[in-house]
């Protein structure tokens, strides 16, 4: 049996910022059926194992996911809980301008990390995900509220990762808030508070691609790009949906 290889961390990230990929619902709750539409995609990894991310489904065919995840496009996704898990193959295409290094400091040295996954069959779900409008994000004042959603392991109270007992590749949810929409270094980022005060929840290893979710609503502002820390807190950054991305997405749209 292929053992499951997390996205820990990107070495060029590494390197250059500090900085780890968005990995699992930190101090969140299980999601339950609250947001079907949030799936488990993987795809295989060098050497064996697979890497594994969240995505959204916008339509019973169209995810949208981080530009990070894979090594190739050849993925599956599952939207069901527990086992066995039913999986769809599908077809990850991340963005042609994604780059990693090329920008100025944290949080520029990520760049057009928006993905999309086509699937070879349609998937019939009570509800789907929503594309922002343009520029959504820059109207929206600090501290609004947004809904965390995605896969991954959970940590315990010592903050080392347990595997598979402590709620491994189960969807969870937390609650966050807008720190920041926008950066000297880059337009492309929200900032959210990671920290777990206050009932609030972030990202960490499992999460990547996830989306972040006007509060309350189905409207994909961003996807899961990284955090700061090994430790999943502070602040966690994700990559804007609602500029440069639509465009992108909107071409594998019917």
């Amino acid at each position: 049996m292929k053992k499951f290889t997390l996205i820990l961390v990107i070495v060029v990230a590494l390197a250059l910022a500090l900085a780890g990929t968005a990995l699992a619902i930190s101090n969140g709750q299980p999601d339950g059926n609250n947001h079907p539409y949030v799936g488990m995609a993987i795809g295989p990894a060098t050497g064996g194992g697979y890497w594994v991310c969240s995505a959204a489904a916008i339509s019973p065919t169209v995810l949208v996911t981080a530009s990070h995840c894979f090594e190739g496009p050849d993925v599956r996704v599952s939207f069901t809980e527990g086992s066995p898990r039913a999986y769809v193959d599908g077809t990850w295409t991340p963005n042609p301008d994604w780059c990693i290094g090329c920008g100025n400091g944290l949080p520029g040295f990520d760049s057009h990390d928006v993905a999309v996954i086509v699937l070879d069959d349609p998937v019939t779900l009570p509800r789907y995900a929503h594309l922002p409008t343009e520029g959504l994000v820059d109207t929206l004042p600090m501290n609004t509220k947004v809904d965390l959603v995605g896969y991954g392991i959970q940590f315990d109270s010592g903050g080392g990762p347990r595997f598979p007992e402590d709620g491994a590749f189960t969807r969870y949810y937390a609650p966050t808030l807008l720190v920041a929409s926008n950066f000297v270094h880059s337009d492309e980022y929200i900032k959210l508070t990671a920290n777990p005060a206050q009932g609030k929840g972030g990202t960490c290893f499992g999460d990547s691609g996830g989306p972040d979710l006007l509060g309350g609503t189905d409207i994909i502002l961003a996807v899961n790009s990284y955090v700061t820390n090994g430790n999943c807190a502070g602040v966690t950054y994700s990559n804007r949906i609602d500029t440069y991305a639509l465009d992108f997405i909107n071409t594998f749209l019917p």
